[in-house]
C-alpha cells in the first residue's frame, strides 16, 4: 500500500488517501471465494450490534425516562443489578462487625449507578464498532491501519466527542453512523444530568421523615416506644396526624422507588435506621391502633396502614421476593403480654377482648411475610416489637460521646413537671387570694 498524498491550502491541510480502498472491497478483490465466505458472518456481527444498541437505549429509556414499573423479567438493568448484588451482599455476609458491614453495604448504591451507566456506554460503543465493522470499515485511519480494533477505537472517539481527527469516516453509511452515535453520547450525558438530582431528592425527602421517627420512636424504631413517648408527652392525639403524615411518605416511597428501584439499595444516615425498618413500624403502629387503643381514631391508622403495605407488597415485586411463610414468631403470645404491660404502665390501654389477638395477627399476617423477605434481601434489619433494654436514640450520640440513658432525663422532667407546676401556681394564687 503507498503512502497517502498530502495536499496543502491556505487554510486547512487535507488527508487524501489517493489509493485507499475499504477492507472489504480489497479481500473481494484478492480472492472472490472468502466475500461469499465471509459476508453472513459480516451481517450477523452487524445485527448482533444493532440488537445491542436497541437493547440499551430501551432499558435507558425504561429505567432513566419512562415514570412507572416495568413489569418485564427480562431487563438488563435488572439483570446487571441481580448479577452484581448477588456476590456483593455474600461478601458483606462474611462481614462480623456490623458497622463495617453496613459502610460496605452502604457503597453498593451509589457505585452501583456509576457502574451501570459504564455498562450502556461499553455497550454502545462495542454495538457501533461492531456495524462499522460489518459495513467494511470504510474509516480513514493516518497511519493505513484497518480492524475491528480500529472500529471499537473509532466508535468510542465518537460516542465521547473526542475528536482527535487521527481517524475519519469515508461513506454515507460511515458518516450517518457516526453522527447518531455522537448523538446518543450527547443524550445519554444530558440525561445522567438530569437523572442524578431527581435521584437524590427523592433519596433526602425519604431521609426527613426517617431522622424525625428518631426522637419519636427511639433507635431502632419500635411501635411500643412510639406510644410510650407520645403519652408521657400528652400528646396521644397527635399521632393520629403523625399517621397522615406517613401516608403520604409510603405514598411518595412508593412512587419514588418503583420509577427508580435503585434507591432501594440507598441505606440511611446511621447503621440503625433504614426505610425498611421505619416502614415496619409504622404498620406496626397501626396495627395496635386498628385494633384498639383508647384516645385514638382508627380512621387514619387504616388509611396509612393500606398505603404502607401496598408500598411493601410492590417493592418487593421489584426483585421478585416471594413472601415467607408468616409464623408469628416476630411477636409471640409472651411478647404480646408482655407489649401490654409496658402499654398499660405508660398509660396506653390496649384492648384486650375476645377476638383481638387474633385480628393483630390477622394483620401482621398481611405485611410481615414482605418484610421479612426484603429484610434478608437487602440486609436491612427489622426492629422487634418492644425496645431493647440499653438502647439509646442518635440524637444522644456523637463522635466524642455516647450518652447515658438518663441524658434526656432533664427534657423528660420538662415534659412532666409541667401540670405540677401549674397546680402550684393555682395553689399559690389561690393562698394570696384568701381572706383573713
Amino acid at each position: 500500500m503507498s503512502a497517502p498524498v498530502f495536499c496543502f491550502s491556505s487554510d486547512k491541510l487535507q488527508f487524501v488517501a489517493s489509493t485507499w480502498k475499504p477492507r472489504e472491497r480489497r479481500q473481494t478483490e484478492s480472492s472472490p471465494d472468502i466475500q461469499a465466505s465471509t459476508k453472513p458472518m459480516f451481517v450477523l456481527m452487524g445485527l448482533i450490534g444493532l440488537l445491542l444498541i436497541i437493547v440499551v437505549l430501551w432499558d435507558v429509556f425504561e429505567t432513566i425516562v419512562l415514570p412507572r414499573r416495568v413489569t418485564r423479567r427480562f431487563r438488563l438493568t435488572r439483570f446487571f443489578y441481580r448479577s452484581v448484588w448477588a456476590p456483593w451482599s455474600a461478601i458483606a455476609r462474611t462481614v462480623h462487625k456490623s458497622r463495617r458491614r453496613e459502610t460496605f453495604l452502604s457503597i453498593f448504591g451509589p457505585l452501583s449507578l456509576l457502574m451501570l451507566l459504564s455498562l450502556w456506554a461499553v455497550t454502545l460503543v462495542f454495538g457501533f464498532a461492531l456495524l462499522h465493522w460489518a459495513f467494511g470499515s470504510h474509516i480513514y485511519t493516518a497511519n493505513g491501519s484497518a480492524g475491528f480494533f480500529t472500529d471499537l477505537y473509532y466508535s468510542g472517539t465518537t460516542f465521547f466527542t473526542l475528536g482527535l481527527g487521527d481517524i475519519a469516516p469515508l461513506d454515507r453509511a460511515a458518516r450517518m453512523m457516526t453522527v447518531i452515535e455522537a448523538s446518543l453520547g450527547f443524550g445519554l450525558l444530558a440525561l445522567v444530568i438530569g437523572y442524578f438530582p431527581v435521584l437524590y431528592q427523592a433519596f433526602s425527602r425519604r431521609e426527613v421523615n426517617i431522622s424525625m421517627l428518631d426522637a419519636r420512636a427511639g433507635t431502632p424504631p419500635t411501635a411500643a416506644e412510639l406510644l410510650r413517648r407520645h403519652q408521657e408527652g400528652q400528646s396521644l392525639e397527635s399521632l393520629d396526624q403523625f399517621l397522615r403524615d406517613w401516608e403520604m411518605w409510603a405514598a411518595d416511597l412508593m412512587e419514588s422507588h418503583l420509577s427508580y428501584p435503585v434507591l432501594c439499595f440507598f441505606r440511611s444516615q446511621h447503621d440503625n435506621q433504614s426505610w425498611l425498618a421505619a416502614l415496619n413500624t409504622v404498620l406496626d403502629a397501626c396495627s395496635l391502633v386498628m385494633v384498639g387503643i383508647d384516645g385514638i381514631p382508627k380512621w387514619q391508622a387504616q388509611l396509612t396502614f393500606k398505603m404502607a403495605r401496598h408500598a411493601v407488597v410492590d417493592i418487593s415485586q421489584i426483585f421478585n421476593t416471594s413472601p415467607v411463610k408468616h409464623d408469628g414468631a416476630r411477636l409471640s403470645k409472651k411478647d404480646l403480654a408482655t407489649l401490654r404491660l409496658a402499654l398499660s404502665e405508660c398509660g396506653v390501654a390496649l384492648r384486650n377482648e375476645e377476638g383481638d389477638e387474633g385480628t393483630l395477627e390477622e394483620l401482621r399476617a398481611m405485611y410481615e411475610p414482605y418484610t421479612h423477605v426484603l429484610s434478608r434481601y437487602l440486609m436491612m434489619p427489622l426492629p422487634g416489637w418492644l425496645p431493647k433494654a440499653r438502647a439509646s436514640d442518635n440524637w444522644q450520640t456523637s463522635a466524642w460521646e455516647n450518652a447515658p440513658l438518663a441524658a434526656d432525663q432533664p427534657i423528660r422532667k420538662c415534659m412532666l413537671d409541667v401540670p405540677a407546676k401549674k397546680a402550684h401556681a393555682q395553689g399559690a394564687t389561690a393562698a394570696t387570694e384568701r381572706p383573713d
